[in-house]
């Protein structure tokens, strides 16, 4: 489940980040660092599941990180 997800979303990230560079419109980078909290996210406990605590950890936090600017991103636009 975890694996389908994470290749979603993936894809999802790539095609908001390929729209944004080819038209040049970035309204959407917001939604894109949302969903690519939720990537780090799952490949956080994929990390986790492997028994990798310290890539699960890192990846957690890049997921907080991230997490933080999607939301100050919708606050502030």
């Amino acid at each position: 489940m975890l694996k389908i997800s994470r290749y979603a979303l993936s894809v999802v990230v790539f095609l908001f980040g390929a729209y944004g560079l080819i038209t040049q419109n970035f309204n959407l980078n917001d939604i894109m660092f949302f969903l690519l909290s939720l990537l780090m996210l799952i490949m956080g406990l994929e990390e986790f599941q492997r028994g990798k605590k310290a890539n699960g950890w890192l990846f957690v936090a890049v997921f907080l990180f991230s997490l933080f600017v999607s939301i100050q991103g919708f606050l502030l636009s």
